[in-house]
Protein backbone atom coordinates (compact mmCIF):
# COMPACT_ATOMS: atom_id res chain seq x y z
CA UNK A 1 0.00 0.00 0.00
CA UNK A 2 1.25 3.52 -1.15
CA UNK A 3 0.16 6.96 -0.11
CA UNK A 4 0.04 9.68 -3.34
CA UNK A 5 -0.68 13.58 -3.40
CA UNK A 6 -1.66 14.38 -6.94
CA UNK A 7 -1.50 18.18 -8.21
CA UNK A 8 -3.47 18.32 -11.45
CA UNK A 9 -2.89 21.50 -13.75
CA UNK A 10 -4.25 22.96 -16.85
CA UNK A 11 -8.04 23.44 -17.92
CA UNK A 12 -9.09 20.69 -15.21
CA UNK A 13 -12.05 22.81 -13.55
CA UNK A 14 -15.30 22.61 -14.96
CA UNK A 15 -15.09 19.54 -17.16
CA UNK A 16 -16.08 16.58 -15.34
CA UNK A 17 -12.34 16.09 -13.69
CA UNK A 18 -13.19 15.20 -10.29
CA UNK A 19 -15.87 13.13 -10.99
CA UNK A 20 -14.31 10.74 -13.66
CA UNK A 21 -11.23 10.82 -11.37
CA UNK A 22 -13.77 9.15 -8.43
CA UNK A 23 -14.71 6.82 -11.21
CA UNK A 24 -11.76 5.55 -12.27
CA UNK A 25 -10.63 5.23 -8.43
CA UNK A 26 -13.76 3.05 -7.77
CA UNK A 27 -12.66 0.92 -10.37
CA UNK A 28 -8.92 0.79 -9.98
CA UNK A 29 -10.09 0.09 -6.03
CA UNK A 30 -8.05 3.28 -4.90
CA UNK A 31 -8.96 5.06 -1.76
CA UNK A 32 -8.57 8.95 -1.14
CA UNK A 33 -10.25 12.28 -2.29
CA UNK A 34 -9.99 14.50 -5.17
CA UNK A 35 -11.08 18.60 -4.32
CA UNK A 36 -10.89 21.52 -6.96
CA UNK A 37 -8.33 23.84 -5.74
CA UNK A 38 -8.94 28.11 -5.62
CA UNK A 39 -5.78 28.21 -7.79
CA UNK A 40 -7.99 26.43 -10.83
CA UNK A 41 -6.02 23.02 -10.34
CA UNK A 42 -7.65 19.68 -8.89
CA UNK A 43 -5.31 18.16 -5.89
CA UNK A 44 -6.08 14.61 -5.08
CA UNK A 45 -4.97 12.20 -2.13
CA UNK A 46 -5.22 8.46 -2.91
CA UNK A 47 -3.89 5.32 -1.61
CA UNK A 48 -3.67 1.87 -2.96
CA UNK A 49 -1.70 -1.01 -4.38
CA UNK A 50 1.13 -0.30 -7.05
CA UNK A 51 -1.67 -0.79 -9.96
CA UNK A 52 -4.20 1.46 -8.70
CA UNK A 53 -2.04 4.19 -8.00
CA UNK A 54 -0.51 3.50 -11.41
CA UNK A 55 -3.78 3.89 -13.28
CA UNK A 56 -4.84 6.81 -11.46
CA UNK A 57 -1.72 8.31 -12.57
CA UNK A 58 -2.36 7.45 -16.20
CA UNK A 59 -5.73 8.69 -16.30
CA UNK A 60 -4.72 12.29 -14.34
CA UNK A 61 -2.57 12.59 -17.25
CA UNK A 62 -5.09 12.35 -19.93
CA UNK A 63 -8.28 13.75 -17.83
CA UNK A 64 -11.74 13.55 -18.67
CA UNK A 65 -12.73 13.70 -22.68
CA UNK A 66 -13.18 17.82 -21.99
CA UNK A 67 -9.79 18.40 -19.93
CA UNK A 68 -6.25 19.95 -20.92
CA UNK A 69 -3.98 18.43 -18.62
CA UNK A 70 -1.41 20.63 -18.63
CA UNK A 71 1.07 19.11 -15.78
CA UNK A 72 0.85 16.55 -12.99
CA UNK A 73 2.88 16.39 -9.88
CA UNK A 74 3.12 13.68 -7.81
CA UNK A 75 4.59 12.94 -4.28
CA UNK A 76 4.80 9.80 -2.39
CA UNK A 77 3.86 10.25 1.24
CA UNK A 78 5.39 7.72 4.03
CA UNK A 79 2.05 7.66 6.20
CA UNK A 80 -0.66 6.08 5.72
CA UNK A 81 -3.93 7.61 5.97
CA UNK A 82 -6.08 4.60 5.77
CA UNK A 83 -8.82 6.17 3.65
CA UNK A 84 -12.05 3.69 3.22
CA UNK A 85 -13.45 4.98 0.32
CA UNK A 86 -12.87 7.93 -2.23
CA UNK A 87 -14.67 10.94 -2.27
CA UNK A 88 -15.20 13.97 -3.85
CA UNK A 89 -14.83 16.84 -1.51
CA UNK A 90 -16.01 20.73 -1.73
CA UNK A 91 -13.08 21.85 0.11
CA UNK A 92 -10.56 20.92 2.45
Amino acid sequence: MKHINIKVRGKVQGVYFRMTTKAVADQVGAKGFVVNQSDGSVYIEAEGDSFALDSLLEFCNEGPERAQVDSVKVEEMVDIKGFKNFEILKRI
